[in-house]
């Protein structure tokens, strides 16, 4: 039988020269490995099997680590769900999707090249974010501690909308009598995981064109005619 690794928290060393600090490093690396591995396969389990079917026994199964590892380095289950909506939001290039939204509102002048930008952005993130919260939305119906998750999540995006409305609004890029509440609201609306639902998974729209129907809505809603 193939040894698991607990490989998740590695043992803190100090710090020294030669082959000892390098050896650090190694454990590091080797938990950022695990961990990710952890993630991607609990995200592939919850949605494949469902969130409240899906034991952490399965995850360090899949992962082939120990169920202690799993619950060392999350928490248990909710914990995992944080992890992977995390994972998700960063995108897929190396430079964290939010890092990549904020430099581009800072140093683009045009609006609407700024608004193609950010929904670029969203054909990144939400199919890897939007179907993990649409499964903490429904488990949520029976599990009170899923649905505080839920709220948790949605919070954090509305909070994040309402830092890309300010600056937005700072560039001098909102219509006239639009407010930064309001343009926050109008990115929440659209960047919600159950549009993504209506158009990607219910009417069979690419991510390409959910991003394309989001930047026409959030041109319309946003920038003076």
């Amino acid at each position: 039988m193939e040894q698991k690794e607990d490989a998740v928290n590695p043992p803190q060393e100090k710090a020294s020269p030669g082959p000892r600090r390098y050896d650090s490093r190694g454990r590091r690396a080797q938990a950022e490995r695990t961990r990710a591995r952890i993630v991607e396969v609990a995200r592939e389990r919850f949605l494949r099997d469902g969130y409240a079917t899906t034991t952490v026994a399965a995850i360090a199964g899949d992962a082939q680590v120990s169920v202690e590892t799993v619950y060392k380095a999350f928490g248990g289950k909710p914990g995992l769900v944080r992890a992977i909506v995390a994972a998700g939001l960063e995108g897929a290039g190396p430079v964290p999707a939010e890092r990549r939204s904020d430099h581009l509102t800072a140093t683009e002048a045009d609006p609407r090249r700024i608004i193609h930008g950010w929904t670029r952005l969203a054909m990144e993130v939400a199919p890897r974010v939007a179907p993990v919260e649409l499964l903490v939305r429904d488990a949520g119906v029976g599990d009170p501690q899923m649905a505080d998750l839920y709220e948790e999540i949605e919070q954090a995006r509305l909070d994040r909308m309402t830092d890309n409305a300010r600056r937005f609004a700072e560039g001098g890029h909102l219509r006239p009598g639009l407010t930064v509440d309001d343009a926050a609201t109008v990115m929440w609306t659209y960047t919600a995981p159950v549009l993504y639902e209506l158009l990607v998974l219910r009417r069979g729209l690419t991510v390409e064109q959910y991003a394309d129907f989001t930047e026409s809505a959030l041109v319309s809603a946003l920038l003076a005619p």
